[in-house]
Protein backbone atom coordinates (compact mmCIF):
# COMPACT_ATOMS: atom_id res chain seq x y z
CA UNK A 1 0.00 0.00 0.00
CA UNK A 2 1.32 3.49 -0.83
CA UNK A 3 -0.67 6.81 0.19
CA UNK A 4 -1.10 8.36 -3.43
CA UNK A 5 -0.03 7.95 -6.88
CA UNK A 6 2.62 10.44 -6.98
CA UNK A 7 4.81 7.29 -5.14
CA UNK A 8 3.31 4.43 -6.84
CA UNK A 9 4.74 5.93 -9.27
CA UNK A 10 8.37 6.12 -8.24
CA UNK A 11 8.48 2.32 -8.00
CA UNK A 12 6.18 1.02 -10.86
CA UNK A 13 5.47 1.91 -13.97
CA UNK A 14 1.34 2.57 -14.16
CA UNK A 15 -0.57 3.17 -17.71
CA UNK A 16 -3.61 5.61 -17.54
CA UNK A 17 -5.60 2.90 -16.90
CA UNK A 18 -4.01 1.34 -13.97
CA UNK A 19 -4.04 4.69 -12.45
CA UNK A 20 -7.87 5.26 -12.96
CA UNK A 21 -8.16 1.75 -11.53
CA UNK A 22 -6.15 2.68 -8.78
CA UNK A 23 -7.83 5.91 -7.50
CA UNK A 24 -11.63 4.55 -8.21
CA UNK A 25 -14.04 4.33 -5.42
CA UNK A 26 -13.64 0.80 -5.77
CA UNK A 27 -9.97 0.76 -4.79
CA UNK A 28 -8.61 -2.69 -5.78
CA UNK A 29 -5.22 -4.36 -5.69
CA UNK A 30 -3.84 -3.25 -9.15
CA UNK A 31 -0.74 -5.71 -10.79
CA UNK A 32 1.66 -2.97 -11.79
CA UNK A 33 4.87 -3.57 -13.46
CA UNK A 34 8.34 -2.74 -11.13
CA UNK A 35 10.51 -0.23 -12.02
CA UNK A 36 14.21 -1.50 -12.51
CA UNK A 37 15.33 0.34 -9.45
CA UNK A 38 12.65 0.03 -7.52
CA UNK A 39 13.49 0.29 -3.47
CA UNK A 40 11.28 -1.92 -2.37
CA UNK A 41 12.75 -5.34 -1.29
CA UNK A 42 12.98 -8.40 -3.67
CA UNK A 43 11.30 -10.90 -0.66
CA UNK A 44 8.14 -8.68 -1.34
CA UNK A 45 7.38 -10.54 -4.71
CA UNK A 46 10.27 -12.64 -4.94
CA UNK A 47 11.17 -13.75 -8.61
CA UNK A 48 8.16 -11.27 -10.10
CA UNK A 49 8.66 -8.27 -12.22
CA UNK A 50 5.40 -6.84 -10.29
CA UNK A 51 3.66 -5.81 -7.50
CA UNK A 52 0.44 -5.75 -6.32
CA UNK A 53 0.06 -1.97 -5.43
CA UNK A 54 -3.21 -0.56 -3.77
CA UNK A 55 -4.18 3.12 -2.35
CA UNK A 56 -5.68 3.36 0.70
CA UNK A 57 -9.75 3.37 1.12
CA UNK A 58 -10.36 3.50 5.10
CA UNK A 59 -9.15 6.20 7.50
CA UNK A 60 -6.98 4.32 9.45
CA UNK A 61 -4.64 3.72 6.37
CA UNK A 62 -4.49 7.47 5.91
CA UNK A 63 -3.63 7.91 9.60
CA UNK A 64 -0.64 5.03 9.07
CA UNK A 65 0.68 7.21 6.56
CA UNK A 66 0.65 10.47 8.18
CA UNK A 67 4.11 9.92 10.00
CA UNK A 68 4.92 6.62 8.72
CA UNK A 69 7.16 5.25 6.04
CA UNK A 70 5.65 5.91 2.14
CA UNK A 71 5.56 1.95 1.43
CA UNK A 72 3.65 -0.53 3.63
CA UNK A 73 3.61 -4.40 3.22
CA UNK A 74 0.33 -5.65 3.90
CA UNK A 75 -1.36 -8.59 4.00
CA UNK A 76 -4.57 -10.08 4.87
CA UNK A 77 -5.35 -11.43 8.37
CA UNK A 78 -5.71 -14.78 8.20
CA UNK A 79 -3.47 -18.22 8.64
CA UNK A 80 -2.23 -20.17 5.11
CA UNK A 81 -5.53 -21.90 3.80
CA UNK A 82 -8.02 -20.16 6.03
CA UNK A 83 -10.35 -17.41 5.50
CA UNK A 84 -9.76 -13.99 6.53
CA UNK A 85 -10.48 -13.22 10.37
CA UNK A 86 -13.37 -10.40 10.54
CA UNK A 87 -14.74 -10.96 14.27
CA UNK A 88 -11.98 -10.11 17.41
CA UNK A 89 -12.35 -12.67 19.40
CA UNK A 90 -11.51 -14.83 16.77
CA UNK A 91 -8.21 -13.16 15.39
CA UNK A 92 -7.05 -12.98 18.84
CA UNK A 93 -7.19 -16.94 19.65
CA UNK A 94 -6.23 -18.06 16.35
CA UNK A 95 -3.98 -14.94 15.05
CA UNK A 96 -2.11 -14.98 18.49
CA UNK A 97 0.95 -16.52 17.72
CA UNK A 98 1.56 -14.17 14.27
CA UNK A 99 0.75 -10.82 14.67
CA UNK A 100 2.42 -8.77 17.68
CA UNK A 101 -0.56 -6.22 18.34
CA UNK A 102 -4.11 -5.90 17.24
CA UNK A 103 -5.81 -3.29 16.22
CA UNK A 104 -9.96 -3.40 17.76
CA UNK A 105 -13.05 -1.15 17.08
CA UNK A 106 -16.36 -0.83 18.74
CA UNK A 107 -18.45 -0.98 14.90
CA UNK A 108 -18.48 -4.94 14.25
CA UNK A 109 -17.65 -5.79 10.51
CA UNK A 110 -20.58 -7.64 9.11
CA UNK A 111 -18.94 -9.82 6.55
CA UNK A 112 -15.96 -10.65 5.37
CA UNK A 113 -14.30 -9.55 2.21
CA UNK A 114 -11.28 -9.64 0.72
CA UNK A 115 -9.33 -6.82 -1.25
CA UNK A 116 -9.64 -7.22 -5.51
CA UNK A 117 -7.56 -7.77 -7.05
CA UNK A 118 -7.00 -6.74 -11.12
CA UNK A 119 -4.56 -6.95 -13.74
CA UNK A 120 -4.64 -5.24 -17.38
CA UNK A 121 -4.62 -6.72 -20.83
CA UNK A 122 -4.45 -4.28 -23.86
CA UNK A 123 -6.09 -1.70 -21.94
CA UNK A 124 -8.54 -3.80 -20.42
CA UNK A 125 -9.37 -4.64 -16.62
CA UNK A 126 -8.98 -8.08 -15.77
CA UNK A 127 -10.37 -9.53 -12.62
CA UNK A 128 -8.16 -12.01 -10.55
CA UNK A 129 -10.03 -11.98 -7.47
CA UNK A 130 -13.53 -10.46 -7.42
CA UNK A 131 -14.42 -9.21 -3.85
CA UNK A 132 -14.50 -5.58 -2.06
CA UNK A 133 -15.36 -2.73 -4.53
CA UNK A 134 -17.05 -5.24 -6.88
CA UNK A 135 -19.11 -7.94 -5.58
CA UNK A 136 -22.26 -8.56 -5.37
CA UNK A 137 -23.04 -5.78 -8.42
CA UNK A 138 -24.62 -7.80 -10.96
CA UNK A 139 -23.18 -9.34 -14.32
CA UNK A 140 -25.67 -8.07 -17.00
CA UNK A 141 -26.87 -11.75 -19.18
CA UNK A 142 -27.46 -11.73 -22.83
CA UNK A 143 -30.82 -13.15 -21.56
CA UNK A 144 -33.44 -13.73 -18.66
CA UNK A 145 -32.97 -17.21 -16.41
CA UNK A 146 -35.03 -18.47 -13.45
CA UNK A 147 -33.66 -17.94 -10.20
CA UNK A 148 -30.50 -20.43 -10.10
CA UNK A 149 -28.25 -20.48 -6.92
CA UNK A 150 -24.69 -21.97 -8.27
CA UNK A 151 -22.17 -23.02 -6.02
CA UNK A 152 -18.93 -22.83 -7.83
CA UNK A 153 -16.16 -24.95 -7.40
CA UNK A 154 -13.29 -26.17 -4.91
CA UNK A 155 -10.70 -23.46 -5.51
CA UNK A 156 -11.03 -19.64 -4.94
CA UNK A 157 -14.93 -20.43 -4.73
CA UNK A 158 -17.38 -17.84 -5.59
CA UNK A 159 -21.70 -18.56 -5.26
CA UNK A 160 -24.00 -16.98 -7.96
CA UNK A 161 -27.66 -15.93 -7.80
CA UNK A 162 -29.47 -14.90 -10.88
CA UNK A 163 -32.75 -13.29 -11.62
CA UNK A 164 -33.81 -12.07 -14.78
CA UNK A 165 -30.93 -10.66 -16.98
CA UNK A 166 -28.83 -10.00 -14.00
CA UNK A 167 -25.99 -12.73 -12.36
CA UNK A 168 -25.24 -11.50 -9.04
CA UNK A 169 -21.73 -13.14 -7.52
CA UNK A 170 -20.63 -13.46 -3.98
CA UNK A 171 -17.09 -12.06 -2.96
CA UNK A 172 -14.12 -14.22 -3.01
CA UNK A 173 -15.01 -16.88 -0.56
CA UNK A 174 -11.60 -18.97 -1.19
CA UNK A 175 -10.69 -22.42 -0.99
CA UNK A 176 -13.08 -25.03 0.36
CA UNK A 177 -10.61 -27.28 2.70
CA UNK A 178 -11.42 -26.69 5.80
CA UNK A 179 -14.59 -25.65 8.51
CA UNK A 180 -14.38 -22.37 8.51
CA UNK A 181 -13.67 -21.56 4.71
CA UNK A 182 -16.94 -23.87 4.72
CA UNK A 183 -18.61 -21.58 7.30
CA UNK A 184 -18.14 -18.86 5.30
CA UNK A 185 -19.43 -20.47 2.31
CA UNK A 186 -23.19 -21.20 3.99
CA UNK A 187 -22.67 -17.85 5.11
CA UNK A 188 -22.21 -16.19 1.83
CA UNK A 189 -24.88 -18.40 0.20
CA UNK A 190 -27.49 -17.36 3.01
CA UNK A 191 -26.15 -13.80 2.63
CA UNK A 192 -26.93 -13.47 -0.98
CA UNK A 193 -30.09 -14.71 -0.78
CA UNK A 194 -30.94 -12.21 2.06
CA UNK A 195 -29.72 -9.10 0.35
CA UNK A 196 -31.60 -9.56 -2.75
CA UNK A 197 -34.85 -11.29 -1.37
CA UNK A 198 -34.46 -14.23 -3.85
CA UNK A 199 -35.86 -17.97 -3.25
CA UNK A 200 -33.51 -20.35 -5.63
CA UNK A 201 -35.79 -22.39 -8.11
CA UNK A 202 -32.88 -24.88 -9.02
CA UNK A 203 -29.06 -25.28 -8.03
CA UNK A 204 -25.75 -25.64 -10.01
CA UNK A 205 -22.56 -27.31 -8.88
CA UNK A 206 -19.56 -28.75 -9.74
CA UNK A 207 -19.75 -32.63 -11.34
CA UNK A 208 -16.68 -33.46 -9.27
CA UNK A 209 -18.54 -35.69 -6.70
CA UNK A 210 -16.14 -34.83 -3.80
CA UNK A 211 -16.33 -31.25 -3.83
CA UNK A 212 -17.50 -29.88 -0.46
CA UNK A 213 -20.05 -28.05 -2.23
CA UNK A 214 -21.09 -30.53 -4.49
CA UNK A 215 -22.45 -32.40 -1.09
CA UNK A 216 -24.10 -29.15 0.23
CA UNK A 217 -25.98 -28.97 -3.27
CA UNK A 218 -27.22 -32.99 -2.98
CA UNK A 219 -28.42 -32.39 1.14
CA UNK A 220 -30.55 -29.14 -0.31
CA UNK A 221 -34.12 -30.05 -0.69
CA UNK A 222 -37.03 -28.60 -2.81
CA UNK A 223 -34.94 -27.69 -5.84
CA UNK A 224 -33.66 -28.85 -9.00
CA UNK A 225 -29.87 -29.91 -9.20
CA UNK A 226 -27.94 -29.33 -12.21
CA UNK A 227 -24.39 -30.65 -11.88
CA UNK A 228 -21.93 -29.18 -14.71
CA UNK A 229 -18.82 -29.91 -16.06
CA UNK A 230 -16.09 -27.47 -14.71
CA UNK A 231 -14.42 -26.73 -18.18
CA UNK A 232 -17.79 -26.07 -19.74
CA UNK A 233 -18.28 -23.81 -16.83
CA UNK A 234 -15.74 -21.81 -17.34
CA UNK A 235 -16.74 -21.57 -21.23
CA UNK A 236 -19.72 -20.45 -20.15
CA UNK A 237 -18.81 -17.83 -17.92
CA UNK A 238 -16.70 -16.10 -20.71
CA UNK A 239 -19.75 -16.19 -23.16
CA UNK A 240 -21.97 -15.03 -20.87
CA UNK A 241 -19.90 -11.90 -19.73
CA UNK A 242 -19.28 -10.92 -23.04
CA UNK A 243 -22.83 -11.49 -24.40
CA UNK A 244 -21.81 -14.63 -26.81
CA UNK A 245 -25.12 -16.91 -27.75
CA UNK A 246 -24.12 -18.75 -30.47
CA UNK A 247 -21.71 -21.70 -30.79
CA UNK A 248 -18.09 -21.21 -29.67
CA UNK A 249 -15.10 -22.70 -29.91
CA UNK A 250 -13.74 -23.47 -26.08
CA UNK A 251 -10.33 -23.64 -24.94
CA UNK A 252 -9.96 -24.15 -21.33
CA UNK A 253 -6.64 -24.08 -19.62
CA UNK A 254 -6.42 -24.80 -15.98
CA UNK A 255 -4.71 -27.09 -13.21
CA UNK A 256 -7.73 -29.57 -12.55
CA UNK A 257 -11.36 -30.03 -13.36
CA UNK A 258 -13.23 -33.41 -13.21
CA UNK A 259 -14.23 -34.67 -16.59
CA UNK A 260 -16.98 -36.74 -17.72
CA UNK A 261 -15.04 -39.69 -18.29
CA UNK A 262 -13.48 -39.76 -14.61
CA UNK A 263 -9.95 -38.26 -15.95
CA UNK A 264 -8.61 -35.07 -14.36
CA UNK A 265 -8.75 -32.22 -17.37
CA UNK A 266 -7.62 -29.35 -18.06
CA UNK A 267 -6.45 -29.21 -21.09
CA UNK A 268 -9.34 -29.06 -23.11
CA UNK A 269 -10.83 -28.25 -26.69
CA UNK A 270 -14.81 -27.95 -27.02
CA UNK A 271 -17.09 -27.21 -29.20
CA UNK A 272 -20.66 -25.83 -28.50
CA UNK A 273 -22.92 -23.54 -26.41
CA UNK A 274 -24.49 -23.50 -23.05
CA UNK A 275 -26.75 -26.53 -23.68
CA UNK A 276 -23.94 -29.10 -24.14
CA UNK A 277 -20.13 -29.53 -25.35
CA UNK A 278 -18.30 -31.96 -27.39
CA UNK A 279 -14.84 -32.70 -26.82
CA UNK A 280 -12.79 -32.23 -29.72
CA UNK A 281 -9.44 -32.74 -28.89
CA UNK A 282 -7.02 -32.43 -25.14
CA UNK A 283 -3.73 -32.73 -23.99
CA UNK A 284 -2.10 -36.21 -23.74
CA UNK A 285 -3.27 -37.62 -20.11
CA UNK A 286 -0.26 -38.98 -17.51
CA UNK A 287 -0.65 -40.10 -14.38
CA UNK A 288 -0.65 -37.47 -11.21
CA UNK A 289 1.54 -39.73 -8.68
CA UNK A 290 0.51 -38.84 -5.12
CA UNK A 291 -2.39 -36.94 -6.58
CA UNK A 292 -2.58 -33.29 -4.43
CA UNK A 293 1.34 -34.14 -3.68
CA UNK A 294 2.36 -33.54 -7.00
CA UNK A 295 0.55 -30.33 -7.47
CA UNK A 296 2.74 -29.39 -4.61
CA UNK A 297 5.82 -31.19 -5.71
CA UNK A 298 6.48 -30.29 -9.96
CA UNK A 299 9.28 -32.17 -9.98
CA UNK A 300 6.59 -35.15 -9.77
CA UNK A 301 4.95 -33.87 -13.04
CA UNK A 302 8.25 -33.26 -14.75
CA UNK A 303 8.67 -37.53 -13.85
CA UNK A 304 5.58 -38.47 -14.96
CA UNK A 305 6.02 -36.98 -18.47
CA UNK A 306 9.44 -38.12 -19.08
CA UNK A 307 8.72 -41.85 -17.66
CA UNK A 308 5.21 -42.02 -19.85
CA UNK A 309 7.42 -40.73 -23.14
CA UNK A 310 10.75 -42.29 -22.31
CA UNK A 311 12.57 -45.38 -21.08
CA UNK A 312 13.25 -45.44 -17.52
CA UNK A 313 16.87 -44.16 -17.58
CA UNK A 314 16.36 -41.09 -18.16
CA UNK A 315 16.31 -40.56 -14.38
CA UNK A 316 20.01 -41.19 -14.95
CA UNK A 317 20.28 -38.05 -16.82
CA UNK A 318 21.90 -34.81 -14.98
CA UNK A 319 18.60 -33.03 -15.20
CA UNK A 320 17.79 -30.66 -12.48
CA UNK A 321 14.62 -32.53 -11.08
CA UNK A 322 16.35 -35.57 -10.25
CA UNK A 323 19.85 -33.81 -9.43
CA UNK A 324 19.29 -33.06 -5.73
CA UNK A 325 16.40 -35.65 -4.79
CA UNK A 326 16.69 -38.47 -2.38
CA UNK A 327 16.97 -41.98 -4.71
CA UNK A 328 14.30 -43.89 -1.93
CA UNK A 329 11.90 -40.49 -2.53
CA UNK A 330 12.61 -40.96 -6.74
CA UNK A 331 11.67 -44.74 -6.41
CA UNK A 332 8.82 -44.27 -4.66
CA UNK A 333 7.16 -42.12 -6.65
CA UNK A 334 8.90 -43.25 -9.90
CA UNK A 335 7.22 -46.93 -8.84
CA UNK A 336 4.06 -45.03 -8.60
CA UNK A 337 3.58 -43.76 -12.08
CA UNK A 338 4.68 -46.98 -13.38
CA UNK A 339 3.11 -49.38 -11.45
CA UNK A 340 0.72 -47.33 -9.46
CA UNK A 341 -3.14 -48.76 -10.07
CA UNK A 342 -4.81 -46.35 -8.44
CA UNK A 343 -3.14 -43.22 -10.32
CA UNK A 344 -4.95 -40.60 -11.45
CA UNK A 345 -4.85 -39.30 -15.01
CA UNK A 346 -4.89 -35.81 -16.19
CA UNK A 347 -4.95 -34.11 -19.16
CA UNK A 348 -4.29 -30.51 -17.28
CA UNK A 349 -2.34 -27.44 -18.87
CA UNK A 350 -1.64 -26.02 -15.18
CA UNK A 351 0.67 -29.40 -14.46
CA UNK A 352 2.58 -29.53 -17.91
CA UNK A 353 3.80 -26.14 -17.01
CA UNK A 354 4.57 -27.56 -13.47
CA UNK A 355 6.36 -30.21 -15.45
CA UNK A 356 8.44 -27.81 -17.39
CA UNK A 357 9.42 -25.51 -14.55
CA UNK A 358 10.69 -28.70 -12.80
CA UNK A 359 12.59 -29.79 -15.95
CA UNK A 360 14.54 -26.53 -16.90
CA UNK A 361 15.47 -25.97 -13.01
CA UNK A 362 12.46 -23.12 -12.12
CA UNK A 363 10.88 -24.86 -9.02
CA UNK A 364 10.88 -28.41 -8.03
CA UNK A 365 8.47 -27.51 -4.74
CA UNK A 366 6.05 -25.07 -4.28
CA UNK A 367 4.81 -22.55 -1.21
CA UNK A 368 1.60 -21.17 -2.96
CA UNK A 369 -0.73 -22.54 -5.63
CA UNK A 370 0.72 -21.91 -9.29
CA UNK A 371 3.94 -20.61 -7.80
CA UNK A 372 5.78 -22.91 -10.64
CA UNK A 373 3.72 -21.45 -13.72
CA UNK A 374 3.86 -18.05 -12.40
CA UNK A 375 8.35 -17.86 -11.82
CA UNK A 376 8.18 -19.54 -15.64
CA UNK A 377 6.17 -16.83 -16.84
CA UNK A 378 8.13 -14.32 -15.46
CA UNK A 379 11.02 -15.51 -16.86
CA UNK A 380 9.78 -15.64 -20.44
CA UNK A 381 10.78 -12.27 -21.27
CA UNK A 382 7.97 -10.92 -23.42
CA UNK A 383 11.08 -9.05 -26.16
CA UNK A 384 12.29 -12.77 -26.48
CA UNK A 385 10.34 -13.98 -29.58
CA UNK A 386 11.38 -17.32 -29.73
CA UNK A 387 9.93 -20.39 -32.39
CA UNK A 388 8.25 -22.64 -30.64
CA UNK A 389 9.07 -26.37 -29.78
CA UNK A 390 7.42 -29.33 -32.26
CA UNK A 391 4.07 -31.26 -30.70
CA UNK A 392 2.34 -33.85 -32.44
CA UNK A 393 -1.81 -33.60 -32.69
CA UNK A 394 -3.35 -36.76 -33.23
CA UNK A 395 -6.54 -37.13 -35.14
CA UNK A 396 -6.50 -41.37 -35.52
CA UNK A 397 -9.51 -40.70 -33.13
CA UNK A 398 -11.90 -38.33 -31.46
CA UNK A 399 -10.99 -36.23 -29.17
CA UNK A 400 -8.01 -35.85 -30.42
CA UNK A 401 -4.85 -36.07 -28.93
CA UNK A 402 -2.29 -33.29 -28.74
CA UNK A 403 1.07 -34.78 -27.75
CA UNK A 404 4.29 -33.01 -26.34
CA UNK A 405 6.92 -36.34 -26.80
CA UNK A 406 8.89 -33.82 -29.26
CA UNK A 407 9.10 -30.79 -27.05
CA UNK A 408 10.75 -32.51 -24.25
CA UNK A 409 12.83 -34.32 -26.88
CA UNK A 410 14.07 -30.86 -27.14
CA UNK A 411 13.76 -29.62 -23.98
CA UNK A 412 16.28 -31.92 -22.79
CA UNK A 413 18.76 -31.32 -25.35
CA UNK A 414 18.73 -28.04 -24.72
CA UNK A 415 19.03 -28.53 -20.84
CA UNK A 416 22.01 -30.65 -21.73
CA UNK A 417 23.64 -28.03 -23.83
CA UNK A 418 23.12 -24.76 -21.39
CA UNK A 419 20.54 -23.33 -23.15
CA UNK A 420 19.31 -20.04 -20.86
CA UNK A 421 16.12 -21.11 -19.11
CA UNK A 422 14.63 -17.18 -20.65
CA UNK A 423 14.57 -18.69 -24.06
CA UNK A 424 12.98 -22.13 -23.17
CA UNK A 425 10.23 -20.40 -20.59
CA UNK A 426 9.69 -18.19 -24.17
CA UNK A 427 9.85 -21.08 -26.23
CA UNK A 428 7.26 -23.08 -24.34
CA UNK A 429 4.77 -20.16 -24.17
CA UNK A 430 5.24 -20.12 -28.04
CA UNK A 431 4.47 -23.40 -28.40
CA UNK A 432 1.33 -23.45 -26.47
CA UNK A 433 0.63 -20.86 -28.03
CA UNK A 434 0.86 -22.98 -31.46
CA UNK A 435 -1.01 -25.76 -30.24
CA UNK A 436 -4.10 -23.79 -29.84
CA UNK A 437 -4.08 -22.12 -33.14
CA UNK A 438 -2.93 -25.47 -34.72
CA UNK A 439 -5.92 -27.14 -33.04
CA UNK A 440 -8.55 -23.97 -33.31
CA UNK A 441 -8.36 -24.41 -36.98
CA UNK A 442 -8.79 -27.60 -37.76
CA UNK A 443 -11.87 -27.68 -35.28
CA UNK A 444 -12.74 -24.71 -37.77
CA UNK A 445 -12.76 -26.29 -41.14
CA UNK A 446 -14.64 -29.26 -39.67
CA UNK A 447 -17.49 -27.15 -37.83
CA UNK A 448 -17.18 -23.97 -39.54
CA UNK A 449 -17.22 -22.44 -36.02
CA UNK A 450 -14.29 -19.08 -36.15
CA UNK A 451 -15.60 -17.74 -32.45
CA UNK A 452 -12.71 -18.71 -29.66
CA UNK A 453 -13.80 -18.43 -26.37
CA UNK A 454 -10.02 -18.81 -23.71
CA UNK A 455 -10.75 -19.38 -19.86
CA UNK A 456 -9.33 -20.94 -17.12
CA UNK A 457 -6.57 -20.23 -14.70
CA UNK A 458 -3.92 -20.41 -16.89
CA UNK A 459 -5.38 -17.85 -19.22
CA UNK A 460 -4.49 -15.53 -15.98
CA UNK A 461 -0.20 -15.69 -17.53
CA UNK A 462 -0.74 -12.58 -20.29
CA UNK A 463 1.87 -13.52 -21.97
CA UNK A 464 0.03 -16.95 -23.07
CA UNK A 465 -2.68 -15.06 -23.62
CA UNK A 466 -1.22 -12.20 -25.67
CA UNK A 467 0.34 -14.78 -28.19
CA UNK A 468 -2.81 -16.87 -27.93
CA UNK A 469 -4.83 -13.76 -29.18
CA UNK A 470 -2.34 -12.42 -31.27
CA UNK A 471 -2.63 -15.75 -33.58
CA UNK A 472 -5.60 -16.63 -33.37
CA UNK A 473 -7.29 -12.93 -33.97
CA UNK A 474 -4.40 -12.92 -37.40
CA UNK A 475 -5.89 -16.03 -38.74
CA UNK A 476 -9.00 -14.57 -38.54
CA UNK A 477 -10.77 -15.53 -35.60
CA UNK A 478 -13.13 -13.88 -33.06
CA UNK A 479 -11.44 -14.49 -29.55
CA UNK A 480 -13.81 -13.73 -26.22
CA UNK A 481 -11.18 -13.19 -23.29
CA UNK A 482 -12.67 -12.63 -19.42
CA UNK A 483 -12.95 -8.98 -17.50
CA UNK A 484 -15.86 -8.83 -16.03
CA UNK A 485 -15.12 -12.02 -13.55
CA UNK A 486 -12.09 -14.29 -12.98
CA UNK A 487 -10.73 -16.26 -15.52
CA UNK A 488 -9.91 -18.69 -12.88
CA UNK A 489 -12.03 -20.70 -10.37
CA UNK A 490 -13.79 -17.84 -9.31
CA UNK A 491 -16.09 -17.59 -12.71
CA UNK A 492 -17.08 -20.86 -12.25
CA UNK A 493 -20.64 -19.84 -10.41
CA UNK A 494 -21.45 -17.82 -13.06
CA UNK A 495 -20.42 -20.38 -16.00
CA UNK A 496 -22.78 -23.11 -13.67
CA UNK A 497 -25.66 -20.71 -12.98
CA UNK A 498 -26.04 -19.90 -17.15
CA UNK A 499 -25.81 -23.53 -18.45
CA UNK A 500 -28.72 -24.80 -15.61
CA UNK A 501 -30.71 -21.60 -16.48
CA UNK A 502 -30.31 -22.47 -20.25
CA UNK A 503 -31.06 -25.88 -20.25
CA UNK A 504 -33.75 -25.40 -17.83
CA UNK A 505 -35.74 -22.77 -19.99
CA UNK A 506 -34.67 -25.09 -23.19
CA UNK A 507 -34.21 -22.41 -25.22
CA UNK A 508 -31.61 -23.33 -28.61
CA UNK A 509 -30.41 -20.14 -29.82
Amino acid sequence: MMPDIEVVKKYCDVTNEEEIALISERCPIVLLRKKDDSAVAFDVAPKNRYLGVMLPYAPLHHLLFQNGPEVLVMTSGNSSGEVIEYRDNEALENLGSIADYFLTHNREIRIRTDDSVVRFFRGRQRMLRRSRGYAPLPVKLPFEIDNILALGAELKNTVCLTKGNSAFLSQHIGDLENLSNMLAFEQAVDHLQTIFNLIPQAVAYDLHPDYLSTKYAEEIKGLVKFPIQHHHAHIASCMAENGVVSDVIGVAFDGSGYGTDGTIWGGEFFTGNYHGFVRWANFECVPLPGGSAAIKQPWRMALSYLLTMFDQNITQMPLPPFQDLDSYKLGIVKDLILNGRTNLLTSSAGRLFDAVAALVGVRQEISYEGQAAIELEQLALPELHCEGYRFILNRATRPWTIQFKPMFEELIREILANEAIEVMAARFHQTLADVILATCKLIREDTGIDNVVLSGGVFQNLLLLDKSVKCLEKDGFQVYTHSKVPANDGGISLGQAVIAGQIRKGVSF
